[in-house]
């Protein structure tokens, strides 16, 4: 098993402005430690056959066609407006 050392823990605590008291500091290392003996177990399994993904599940273009369509009536929308002119909404001056 990779060991951590408490002082290590306690530089990457201070790199990341963490505060730990030497108990969390002691666990925190044995957690770590298991971590990283677990990763070296996933660096010795065998991937050669395996392709390479960027998503778990095979994905084929899942957007729709951006198609314009007419969702609203120009002279409906403009019904519930308080002020247009020549078929554009009139908004305030904000500059």
């Amino acid at each position: 098993m990779t060991t951590m050392t408490i002082d290590e823990v306690n530089y990457l605590a201070g790199r990341i402005r963490l505060g730990l008291s030497e108990d969390e500091a002691a666990t925190y290392a044995e957690e770590l430690g298991e971590l990283i003996s677990f990763i070296g177990k996933l660096q010795e399994v065998d991937t050669e056959q395996v392709e390479p993904t960027t998503h778990p599940l095979q994905m084929v273009n899942v957007l729709r066609k951006d198609e314009p369509v007419d969702v609203l009536d120009r002279e409906e929308m403009l019904k519930s407006v308080k002020e247009h002119e020549a078929g554009q909404i009139k908004v305030p001056t904000i500059i």
